[in-house]
């Protein structure tokens, strides 16, 4: 029986086609598969019954996830690759032989041949493919020998080959043949294998229609098909492509405040790495993804690519002269599909968060009676929740939500700036917040929920109630949401004892703490950002590439202060007689970032 979050993804699951991962309880992919039809493939394995490995395999996973491709050959391509790289322990080892997946090889010798290949090899030779259709790769390999002869003999034995003779063969077996008269096939068979089949494919249709025209009807047919192995063979393939470039590839989707990244790692003409991020956004979605662009490389550490792909929206020149990489958006062709490819990975992860979001919404009706029933108190309608942020106890802030009959009321979400603790301190953090929340509701007379969640434990549990006792003179349930090392949902503190409370992980009830934990985390952090990069920005803009001592006092000197300079505009930046690209590198870089903040 599936579990209820497999059950919600299945759900969702496109009908297009794609790679499928599952996991284990580990997070450790165990198997990778491949399917037309994406939706229908999944749920077969949690909707049909199975024996042997794969029951053994149903029973073993925990999560799945799926990358979309345009078409089911793209699919298959893909899936190759990642069995390569992963290594899956349910998935059968690719087989040698005429049941494998060949290559077409150009040979690294002084006569060189053309052949099939079964593995690629560090020989110097050069490899088209995999070819899925393994007779579609016999047929175009015959073609090209035909049509761009190169060595089809063993080489020198003084006398011509029958290939020769055929036409097939250059003359290695009898004769010294020029070098550059091998080049000029190779680069014809190249181009033919990179998709450049126009000529061939006119000469084919040219010699079918007159073997049809002259009534020789099989070899009119006999030509026929060969015209579609070439197609099967040499398709465009935008998941392994001949252009061993090392790139990286950004696109992302945005929506209802939130955005969705996805990076394709190409290396060695072969997708692979993908990593996806969802974050919410607090500029435009175009300044998130540019700043997550330079971040991505300059506090990951990361390698720089010889290229990097991205979408048109995002200011490709202030990201050349900042990572110092070609940065480009392409126009058409498979680096195009790419991209475009990335971009609809992007909207389906997103899609999916919403969807799930809102699966979880309609099934906590109840999921608070349920909770307070658990805790053992009166039944209520509103939860607030609070947590707090800093980073190695500056610029600290709390944030707080509120949920009603489980759902959350967005509007009345708060957040606060500390102002009576100037160091990381739980417990005056916690009182500074409940009493300015409690007291003012109080003087309101406003309504006061009817259960307090705290993001921490026992700290934070006591520090509420010293305020609410014997300050405010209000008794209002308080519990901790504790998370373990995996920053999930694991305990809830409720009661004078240290024991947990435990709740049924599949109840909705859990369910609902755990959205509650994740969203005050959320609204925090956010907040936090926020608060931090306006406390940063002198100390940031000596650290933007391009802004020297003069250009920094001429800044200052015009604007008059940080604040005015991370709100002019690019053209007031200009008018200083600041380059472009430094102009909008200088908004860039006064940006708030996108990297997760240490959390107390």
């Amino acid at each position: 029986m599936a579990s209820e979050h497999i059950e919600n993804k299945l759900k969702l699951l496109p009908d297009l086609p794609g790679c499928y991962l599952m996991k284990n309880a580990n997070g450790h992919i165990i198997y990778v598969g491949k399917a037309k039809n994406l939706k229908n493939r999944v749920r077969s394995y949690f909707k049909s019954s199975h024996t042997g490995k794969t029951a053994k395999l149903v029973s073993t996973i925990a999560d799945f996830e799926t990358i979309i491709t345009s078409t089911d050959k793209e699919a298959f391509l893909l899936e190759i690759t990642l069995i390569q790289k992963h290594r899956p322990y349910f998935n059968i080892q690719l087989k040698q032989g005429n049941n494998g997946y060949p290559y077409i090889k150009i040979t690294n010798e002084r006569d060189p041949r053309i052949m099939i290949a079964n593995n690629v090899k560090k020989d110097g030779g050069y490899y088209f493919g995999p070819y899925p259709n393994v007779y579609a790769a016999d047929e175009t390999l015959n073609f090209l020998q035909k049509m761009y002869p190169l060595r089809r003999c063993n080489g020198f034995q003084h006398r011509p080959c029958l290939y020769y003779h055929m036409g097939q063969c250059l003359g290695a077996c009898f004769k010294t043949v020029p070098k550059a008269e091998y080049e000029h096939q190779i680069k014809h068979i190249k181009s033919f294998l990179n998709g450049n089949v126009g000529i061939a494919k006119r000469t084919l249709t040219k010699k079918m229609t007159e073997a049809a025209e002259n009534l020789e009807f099989e070899r009119a047919a006999d030509l026929r098909d060969q015209l579609r192995y070439i197609e099967a063979t040499v398709e465009k393939q935008k998941i392994i492509s001949q252009d061993n470039t090392p790139r990286d590839i950004f696109n992302f989707y945005y929506d209802k405040g939130w955005v969705s990244i996805q990076v394709f790692f190409i290396r060695q003409a072969r997708l692979m790495k993908r990593i996806k991020k969802t974050f919410p956004i607090i500029n435009s979605a175009v300044d998130e993804m540019t700043s997550f662009i330079v971040q991505f490389y300059q506090q990951r550490d990361q390698p720089l690519p010889k290229e990097i792909l991205v979408p048109d929206s995002l200011p490709k020149d202030v990201l050349n002269k900042v990572l110092t990489v070609p940065v480009r958006t392409p126009k058409r062709g498979q680096k195009r599909d790419l991209l475009e490819m990335a971009g609809k990975n992007a909207k389906l992860v997103l899609d999916e968060k919403f969807r799930l979001i809102e699966l979880d919404e309609i099934k906590t009706t109840g999921a608070m009676n349920e909770l307070t029933d658990d805790l053992g108190i009166q039944r209520g309608h509103r939860i607030e929740a609070f947590d707090h942020s800093h980073i190695q106890g500056t610029d600290l802030v709390s944030a707080m939500v509120v949920f009603e009959d489980g759902q959350p009321n967005r509007k009345l979400y708060r957040k606060y700036k500390l102002t009576t603790v100037d160091h990381a301190d739980e417990t005056a953090s916690t009182k500074e917040v409940i009493r300015r929340r409690y007291s003012r509701l109080l003087k309101e007379h406003a309504e006061l929920p009817d259960l307090i969640l705290m993001d921490g434990g026992v700290i934070q549990m006591n520090a509420v109630k010293d305020v609410l006792v014997n300050e405010l003179n209000l008794n209002i349930p308080v519990a901790g949401m504790v998370k373990n090392d995996k920053h999930k949902t694991a305990d809830l503190l409720f009661g004078d004892t240290d024991k947990p409370v435990n709740l049924n992980p599949k109840s909705q009830a859990f369910y609902l703490v755990q959205r509650i934990q994740d969203e005050v985390h959320r609204f925090a952090i956010s907040f936090h950002r926020q608060v931090h990069t306006k406390h940063s920005l002198s100390s940031r803009l000596d650290e933007i590439k391009g802004v020297g001592p003069k250009t920094r006092n001429k800044l200052l000197r015009h604007f008059g202060s940080m604040k005015n300079i991370e709100t002019a505009s690019v053209a007031e930046i200009e008018s200083l007689g600041i380059a472009s690209t430094v102009a909008q590198t200088i908004q860039l870089s006064l940006g708030h970032p996108t990297s997760d903040t240490n959390k107390s």
